[in-house]
């Protein structure tokens, strides 16, 4: 017989809707057997004993994001998080950082996802439609592997100190996406294109703390992303210098 363990979740609420509505932590106490994760009691304690809590979540895979979250002081999906994994039988849940709570765990993405979409996050094409796909080698998809695993959770966005000070930055997952992007050998966008990020609210914002890559669930490394956009603008910037010098001789 598989043995429960008591656990007590202290989740914070809070109505943005409700004027009379202030921050404050719930506790419930709750049995849980070994190798459930924290979005399953989410949905038993909703279920259950509150209806009233708000939380999202979609595919319980880990693939989506929707269920990114603070677990205990550490961003991370609860969909992936074994609640028997803590060494306490207290878990304290928040929603992320760096944006507007719209009700207990259910933040509001406009912000993440206006800057995603600043970022143009598909393939531009200038050539003629071809009859068949565009093939990749294996070199050429192993290029992009580590940035085609973001699955927009924002975790990374949460962990950004930079957000605090620059509500305006770009934010590590667009940089990252950008980056899959001009990496991918089927993308045709101008060189050009990455002057969107060429500003101190662009990659030269990033104080490159590395906070992103201990958040990321999918190991991401957006910094890496916004070190080689760093370097690409250089270099764009450098061969283009080096071009109207050459044409004035």
């Amino acid at each position: 017989m598989i043995k429960a363990s008591a656990y007590t979740f202290k989740i914070l609420r809070y109505d943005a809707q409700d004027p009379e509505s202030t921050p404050r932590f719930a506790s419930y106490r709750i049995n849980v057997i070994p190798g459930l994760t924290v979005l399953a009691v989410l949905n038993r304690i909703r279920d259950e004993i509150d209806g009233t809590l708000a939380f999202r979540s979609s595919c319980r895979s880990a693939v989506c994001g929707s269920c990114a979250m603070v677990i205990n002081g550490k961003l991370d999906l609860a969909c992936r998080t074994q609640v028997s994994a803590f060494n306490t039988d207290t878990i304290i849940l928040e929603p992320l950082p760096n944006f507007e709570v719209i009700r207990d765990l259910v933040v509001d993405m406009t912000p993440f996802w206006r800057m995603y979409d600043k970022i143009q996050p598909y393939l531009i094409r200038h050539s003629p439609v071809p009859e068949k796909e565009i093939l990749q080698s294996e070199a050429e998809r192993l290029r992009i592997d580590q940035y085609v695993n973001c699955i927009l959770c924002a975790c990374c966005y949460g962990a950004c100190p930079v957000l605090a000070r620059e509500p305006d930055y770009i934010g590590p997952a667009a940089a990252a996406k950008l980056e899959r992007f001009v990496l991918d050998s089927r993308d045709e966008r101008p060189a050009g294109a990455l002057e969107i990020l060429n500003d101190e609210k662009g990659v030269w914002a990033c104080d490159t703390l590395f906070r992103c890559i201990d958040a990321c669930p999918k190991e991401v490394r957006p910094t890496d992303a916004i070190v080689g956009l760093r370097k690409a603008i250089v270099k764009n910037r450098f061969q283009k210098m080096l071009g109207k010098a050459k044409d004035e001789a």
